[in-house]
């Protein structure tokens, strides 16, 4: 199986998508995401085309396919809720500017947080995130939008297969809409990770596995069902090693691109590290090692 693993990875002014080769090329990674600018803001920066040409450069000479590459959008952007007019079509049309930022930087697909149903029905939330979606095609091209299987936190849409379909069978350009599983989010939502294969049963007679373009590798803090979303490093979690190992070698996903999301080691210290380098080794050698100890 030719396993295509990376992690997220950081996009800064000075380097660009240069800078985020480079990281994920330390870690052993042969794709990887990133964000074009804050998590928490539409602040964005102009798109360097010198260093974007360096990075693929750089990505030619190392074997990384930007059709791999995955952009994941701010987590502000909530479509769900249309009860200020103003601020959805102002998301509306930044989503639709990171989609064409994308495009510039040769980066096929982004992925989306739903939203969440604060001010509406969850009915009408995903009406709502369906509508944004197919103004954002309108006025773009391309660039896939792969919606993210959320963990039911607070009123989140997009916890379930079921929500999922129901906003691409609202979805008028669906050739330009995908799916992100994120394994942590599916287990903090219901999921039975170790019966990942009755999920994909599942997913596949609802909306098809062809839909599913990456997936977020993470272990759960929490047990199955809390709705907490606190992702855990690989093999230190209430999933596991082995069930995630499962996940990442199914042949039905076999080409698609997993990436890690686990948190750094010592994050809250001046001595945080991050361990991707570590946890792709272990993935690739199939055999978990403590590298925290």
């Amino acid at each position: 199986m030719n396993l295509i693993i990376g992690s997220h990875v950081s996009f800064v002014s000075s380097t660009q998508l240069l800078g985020s080769v480079k990281e994920a090329l330390s870690y052993n990674a042969n794709t990887f995401m990133f964000y074009t600018g804050s998590t928490q803001s539409t602040q964005r920066g102009q798109i360097n085309d010198e260093l974007t040409y360096e990075a693929y450069e750089l990505m030619v000479k190392n074997g990384i396919n930007n059709d791999n590459l995955i952009v994941h959008a701010p987590y502000i952007i909530n479509f769900a809720n249309k009860s200020d007019e103003n601020k959805y079509n102002f998301y509306v049309d930044f989503f639709a500017e990171e989609l064409n930022r994308c495009k510039k930087l040769g980066v096929n697909k982004i992925v989306l947080h739903p939203g969440s149903a604060t001010t509406c029905s969850r009915e009408e939330a995903i009406k709502n995130i369906a509508n944004a979606l197919n103004i954002v095609f309108e006025k773009t091209e391309s660039t896939m939008v792969l919606l993210e299987f959320m963990a039911g936190k607070g009123n989140e849409v997009g916890t379930s297969t079921l929500e999922l379909k129901s906003i691409i069978d609202l979805i008028q350009k669906k050739d330009r809409v995908g799916v992100c599983l994120d394994t942590c989010h599916m287990n903090d939502s219901y999921v039975d990770i170790s019966k990942f294969d009755e999920f994909l049963d599942d997913f596949d007679s609802k909306i098809g596995i062809d839909k599913i373009k990456c997936v977020h590798v993470n272990d759960s803090m929490n047990e199955r069902g809390s709705h907490k979303d606190r992702h855990a490093n690989i093999g230190y979690g209430t999933i596991g090693f082995d069930n995630l190992i499962n996940v990442i070698y199914n042949p039905r996903l076999e080409g698609i691109p997993f990436i890690l999301e686990t948190p750094y080691i010592n994050r809250n210290s001046k001595d945080a590290w991050a361990p991707y380098k570590y946890e792709i080794e272990n993935i690739r050698n199939k055999k978990f090692v403590d590298f925290i100890q």
